[in-house]
């Protein structure tokens, strides 16, 4: 197969998980640093007139690993390289999509706007927060699902069927619950919230049945765990008889590992779009699922020039 694959530093083990499936090695590149702070790249092979992937998520610090990935992509265009995909299995400043109150960006479409004048020709990612920011960006976007991947683990545990119910944290998620639910046959129930600020979050009533059953809390990311700590309280104070939660996104910024480990959670599913600390994986809470296999198929089908559609489907 003659293409490459190149990571920044945002998630080494993914991207070496990926190149595995792939039969592949990661590209030889040097992503460094001077001693001011600037970032330094240097492609330490030739990628001329070949299609090149390349791995970097924009999770914290999001300024560094974007300017990582600007100035590699920079660097592949001036040594000739056909085309660059970016494969960013999590995409930072998603949820600043809209302008929320007066005089804020739109960050995500700024994001967009940088990412495409830097020289990608397409981009895949997981999960986005908002679906529509896929029409920021001039060039094509796959957006891909962990829903597959969560679902099939679920299943595997038995959390499914009559005795359980899918729980979305707020309005917003309620189509991702609603898939989850068709999947794993469950009921669907809703959390009314009022958020006071941003990662600030206060769960005010449940909305459905959640008496006796157990709760499966379902979301697209977990920051600081306020909005799902909040929700779990609120469905055992209902009458449910336990609850876990999955995410897409384990972003567990500031008190969310505290938060998680000091809640009524039995468990917390994440996937490895980020990069967990080993604080995480040590975590007897937390069951961080590979999306490698899903990330390498679509890097294979798209080098193929065949169809990734039925990747979207869950």
């Amino acid at each position: 197969m003659d293409f490459l694959v190149f990571a920044g530093n945002s998630n080494r083990p993914l991207a070496e998980g990926i190149t595995k499936r792939l039969g592949q090695r990661l590209g030889d590149a040097t992503v460094s640093k001077f001693s001011d702070g600037e970032i330094f790249i240097r492609i330490n092979e030739s990628v001329r007139g070949r299609d090149v992937f390349l791995i970097q998520s924009t999770s914290a610090p999001a300024e560094v690993h974007m300017m990582e990935m600007m100035i590699m992509v920079d660097a592949l265009k001036r040594a000739s390289a056909n085309s660059i995909t970016a494969v960013m299995p999590y995409f930072g400043y998603a949820r600043q999509d809209r302008t929320t109150e007066p005089r804020v960006p739109i960050t995500a479409k700024l994001v967009a706007n940088l990412l495409t004048t830097s020289g990608i020709d397409r981009i895949v990612t997981m999960d986005l927060h908002a679906g529509q920011i896929q029409g920021f960006f001039d060039i094509p976007v796959d957006n891909l699902y962990a829903t597959p991947i969560i679902t099939n683990y679920l299943k595997e545990k038995g959390a499914c069927g009559e005795s359980y119910v899918v729980l979305s944290p707020d309005a917003g998620g309620v189509p991702r619950a609603r898939g989850y639910a068709k999947i794993l046959d469950t009921s669907l129930a809703i959390i009314d919230k009022r958020r006071t600020g941003p990662n600030v979050a206060k769960a005010m009533h449940v909305v459905g049945d959640v008496k006796g059953k157990k709760v499966i809390i379902i979301d697209d990311m977990i920051d600081t765990a306020g909005t799902l700590t909040e929700a779990a309280s609120a469905v055992i104070e209902q009458g449910a008889k336990s609850v876990i939660a999955a995410a897409t996104h384990g972003v567990l910024s500031g008190p969310a590992l505290e938060r998680i480990i000091n809640s009524k959670l039995e468990e917390v599913v994440i996937t490895d779009t980020i990069n967990a600390s080993k604080e995480v994986l040590n975590n007897g809470k937390i069951k961080v699922l590979s999306t490698a296999n899903l990330f390498a198929e679509s890097i294979l089908r798209i080098y193929k020039k065949e169809s990734i559609s039925s990747l979207f489907n869950y």
